[in-house]
């Protein structure tokens, strides 16, 4: 399993970093003199290492966020842990340490899973139990992958393993066999469970979360392992109902992103039956992995049919344990800011699902700079620094072959991030800054965009090591994550071969 493998890898020495980065950063015994690369509007780990999301669930009043934790990291014990953080409004989130502890058991860690709230007692539990089915290898290393139900009768804020043996076993040794996702149908009165099995996902059915049923299955192949997988209804502004199968996915082989790949279609309860053969991605940068999404609620708990969050983390297994914040900050994990997804459908072409950063931004912005309407032609050098921000603008133009950002440049211009539009292409590239990406392979991520109207949306969320690009309403989005120094603070807009007008141009920081 890659994500057991490059944990162990990390556990015989502090995380390596680039060249770059390590000149950037300094060694953990003068911490004290570091300048801080921990993000200042995005969730971090307190401490150690964080990876994959797990579904945060709505109790008594607020959203709990659990994630695979490993306090161990990078010198200690390879392995995770359930941590839990809370929020109302998914922006602000409190500590509240590890809710499912790992090496408790003779079945060791605990990797990826699922929780749900039992309102109805089908498992005997108690009427409003939090269950968590999550994966772990009895044995250690890989092999014999089966899934395991704990549960909690305080609110989800520490559990107890339901004894020691599988609800669902694993078929046969060795197999890709994870990351239960458990949803409750309604329509039939019964759960279900979506599960990784390498190129498939499977479904099975329960009446109680502690006997499983397998059901059926969808299959892809050319995107590699299938990993996380996701299964929601969701409501599209038009009135169409939608079922939504999504997966963590590495198409970088056949030239696709590797992050959440979906499908549009229709689901009976036992199988699902897709729109398309091939997935949509909702997320063409390098680093959204192993994301989740989540019901909306509004502070009353009603739910939003026509919505859902979302939230990845801000790395790529193919690196990463390759980050200066380790070395300064004590932390390995970053996520991306949640963001709202909806269901759209365009003139023509198949549903999609768009987004856009939590409305809850809003409450935190400490400063607005607007720049109104910036006509450029080559490159303009902005009266703006600033590390941490939201830029939007709208481009437009009547000829021209590329416009957009340099971000976090440096003094003397050599370093930036560039994000904007290029012939028939959205691009966000970080070739010119310090990133983890030593292969040189990953540098530049790519979506289309509608060159024809003649006008672009972009909304940049700019952090300490992380830049996220919302193109034309969120239709497509790049996340990448990027170490600059911390002295590139400037900002420039450019155009090639052409002039266009940066319209209704606005920068807003935030204090969270």
């Amino acid at each position: 399993m890659s994500r057991r493998a490059l944990l162990a890898g990390a556990a015989g020495g502090a995380a390596t970093l680039l060249p770059a980065a390590r000149a950037a950063a300094k060694p953990k015994a003068s911490r004290a003199s570091c300048a801080s690369y921990r993000a200042a509007y995005h969730f971090t780990v307190p401490d150690a290492w964080k990876n994959d999301p797990q579904r945060p669930v709505w109790i008594d009043g607020e959203y709990h966020y659990y994630y695979l934790y490993n306090a161990d990291y990078p010198t200690g014990a390879v392995g995770t842990a359930w941590r839990l953080a809370t929020t109302s409004d998914l922006v602000s989130f409190t500590d509240r340490g590890v809710a499912v502890p790992k090496d408790t058991t003779v079945n060791g860690d605990v990797w990826s899973g699922s929780a749900v709230v039992d309102t109805d007692n089908t498992a005997g539990l108690g009427a409003g139990a939090v269950i968590v089915i999550a994966t772990m290898s009895p044995g250690g290393g890989t092999d014999h992958q089966a899934q395991f139900l704990y549960y909690s009768t305080d609110g989800g804020r520490t559990f107890t393993n339901h004894g020691t043996d599988p609800v669902l076993p694993s078929p046969a040794a060795g197999a890709d066999f994870r990351d239960p996702k458990v949803i409750r149908d309604e329509d039939r009165d019964r759960w279900v469970m979506a599960l990784a099995e390498g190129t498939k996902v499977g479904f099975y059915h329960s009446d109680d979360l502690k006997s499983w049923t397998y059901a059926g299955g969808f299959v892809k192949d050319g995107i590699g392992t299938l990993e996380c997988p996701d299964l929601f209804r969701i409501t599209a502004g038009d009135g169409a109902v939608k079922w939504v199968l999504g997966v963590s996915a590495n198409g970088k082989g056949s030239g696709l992103p590797n992050t959440y790949a979906y499908w549009t279609g229709s689901f009976d309860g036992s199988a699902f039956t897709a729109d398309a053969a091939d997935p949509q991605w909702l997320d063409h940068g390098w680093d959204w992995y192993g994301a989740v999404t989540l019901e909306k609620r509004d502070a009353n708990g009603t739910l939003d049919s026509g919505a859902r969050y979302a939230i990845g983390w801000l790395n790529n297994w193919d690196y990463a344990n390759i980050t200066p914040t380790i070395d300064c900050d004590g932390f390995n994990g970053t996520d991306s800011i949640v963001r709202e997804i909806t269901l759209k459908r365009g003139s023509s072409g198949p549903y999609y699902l768009a987004s856009r950063p939590v409305s809850g931004l809003d409450a935190y912005v400490s400063r607005t700079v607007n720049l109104g309407d910036v006509s450029v032609n080559g490159t303009e050098v902005l009266d703006y620094k600033g590390i941490s921000y939201e830029l939007t603008t709208e481009i437009t133009w009547d000829q021209l072959t590329g416009a957009g950002m340099q971000l976090r440049r440096s003094p003397d211009g050599g370093r930036h991030i560039d994000a904007g539009i290029y012939a028939d292409y959205a691009f966000l590239n970080r070739r010119n800054t310090v990133n983890p990406d030593s292969s040189g392979k990953w540098q530049e991520s790519h979506s289309p965009f509608d060159r024809s109207a003649g006008t672009v949306k972009l909304r940049i969320l700019v952090d300490r090591t992380s830049v996220e690009m919302y193109v034309d309403d969120g239709r497509y989005v790049h996340s990448s994550e990027v170490f600059p120094y911390l002295v590139d603070t400037g900002l420039a807009l450019f155009t090639i071969d052409g002039t266009a007008v940066f319209r209704n141009t606005v920068i807003r920081e935030f204090t969270v």
